[in-house]
């Protein structure tokens, strides 16, 4: 099975959606699963993991009404409050949808550092362990230590980097963020995906040479068993087509067998969300 680990659907609301600004008119409007399922049958796509895109219960429950008319979303990846002191309870509410997989928040767009290692969020983290729940982490540079330190004090939960970490490839700064990629990728319990780069870069002169350095390290830092791909659909839309993301991804499979090959374009995704 090939999966795009990382893609969203949202009916767009200006105020809900305000992190979609002028400058990314292309997305502006509504994205469903109606508007992907051609993309994902011309490049053989057979399924996706849905990730929340706005912060509320309604988000997660949307994304499961979703999976429900269409069979190409393999899991959900919603949004829980972690700090509320009712998160068991909205955590034993969406245990009975089986689609969903795990949870995220947007923490780069929190401005305190620490977010990730506040006691009340820590406490979320631990009810999402009990549940075996995976954990998707959206970061920028100034939560690198708090990530650090969640990841270290949750040996047995699951947690999935997203983008990359969101390496700034405009700009090509690499030492920090390449020294980040190895202190995290040495705990066992966390993945990464090969995703969202497209948008980090010049969104009008990218080249494919732009972002090898950047998904090199990556392999070298997690290995091929914990590494996949994602699109980020449609927010790459603002710089790329499908076709183009995909291309991105395929630079990262130098010296990489048929096995492996399967392993990143799904079978590490399938495994980490547990999807069958």
């Amino acid at each position: 099975m090939r999966i795009d680990s990382h893609q969203h659907f949202w009916i767009f609301n200006a105020v809900r959606d305000a992190w979609i600004t002028d400058d990314m008119e292309t997305i502006r409007q509504n994205f469903l699963p109606i508007d992907l399922a051609s993309v994902l049958k011309s490049n053989r796509i057979d399924g996706t993991i849905a990730v929340q895109a706005s912060q509320s219960h309604e988000e997660t429950q949307f994304l499961v009404d979703l999976s429900t008319m269409y069979a190409m979303i393999k899991g959900v990846v919603g949004w829980v409050d972690l700090q509320s002191e009712d998160v068991e309870q909205h955590l034993a509410h969406f245990s009975q949808y089986s689609v969903i997989k795990g949870f995220r928040h947007v923490i780069e767009a929190e401005e305190d550092p620490d977010f990730l290692i506040r006691p009340a969020f820590l406490r979320g983290i631990k009810a999402l362990t009990a549940r075996q729940y995976t954990y998707d982490l959206l970061i920028r540079p100034r939560h690198y230590g708090s990530t650090l330190a969640c990841v270290e004090q949750n040996p047995e939960q699951r947690f999935v980097l997203d983008h990359m970490a969101k390496p700034a490839i405009r700009t090509r700064e690499f030492d920090e963020w390449a020294a980040f990629i190895e202190k995290l990728a040495a705990f066992p319990n966390v993945f990464c995906k090969v995703s969202g780069l497209v948008t980090e870069a010049d969104w009008k002169n990218w080249t494919l040479d732009d972002f090898k350095p950047y998904i090199q390290h990556v392999v070298a830092s997690f290995g091929k068993q914990r590494i996949m791909f994602g699109t980020d659909w449609p927010v790459c839309l603002v710089a790329a087509t499908y076709e183009d993301v995909m291309q991105i991804a395929d630079t990262a499979l130098i010296d990489f067998s048929a096995e492996e090959q399967l392993a990143f374009w799904g079978g590490n995704a399938a495994r980490f969300y547990g999807v069958k």
